[in-house]
């Protein structure tokens, strides 16, 4: 470490925390709960429609389900953190406002320092942005994957033999939303 430089504050780090690309323990279990879901509904499209045996089949579709997961989550998180600070930006205003009112008729205003408020502020529009971009990102990633499954699977690789549209389908389609994930925009 170098001299003169001072340690952040308790508050200093958890305001960069929360612009920060990391997610808590809690919101990866969640992600990585909600793409395997959502990698697994392909199984039964091929199962039930291109007619693959679920036992001949199993090792392949845990290879497949287990790197779409993956594939999903990381999508999530790169989405989710672009789509806070957008968020944030937008809802500033509607958050200060609900929370001024909110210290206004809790009768705290007297007791309250301006900072003390401005965190408050800080902390309702951060937890606003979160809320939104992590269901933003699921429905958008979600949403993505499906179609690029179904367009794959049902139109594009629909002369390959099942166990090869399932590996290209789903491989493709995770891959390209993590792909697209990346975008700064």
């Amino acid at each position: 470490m170098v001299k003169g430089k001072q340690q952040l504050s308790k508050e200093e780090e958890l305001l960069l925390e929360d612009f920060s690309r990391n997610i808590s323990k809690r919101s990866s279990v969640f992600f990585y709960g909600v793409a395997f879901v959502v990698s697994v509904i392909p199984l039964w499209l091929f199962w039930r429609i291109h007619q693959m045996d679920p036992k001949n089949s199993a090792i392949l579709f845990i290879i497949g389900t287990a790197v779409t997961t993956y594939l999903i989550a990381f999508a999530y998180r790169n989405v989710k953190f672009v789509l806070k600070h957008k968020i944030a930006q937008k809802r500033d205003d509607n958050a200060s406002r609900e929370m001024i009112k909110k210290i206004t008729e809790a009768d705290v205003k007297k007791s309250m320092t301006r900072k003390e408020k401005d965190e408050r502020i800080l902390w309702k529009k951060n937890e606003v942005a979160d809320y939104e971009a992590t269901t933003l990102s699921i429905f958008y990633n979600n949403t993505l994957f499906i179609v690029l499954v179904i367009v794959l699977s049902f139109f594009l690789l629909k002369s390959l033999q099942p166990s090869f549209n399932y590996m290209l389908s789903v491989g493709i389609a995770g891959g390209l939303i993590a792909l697209l994930s990346t975008g700064s925009q």
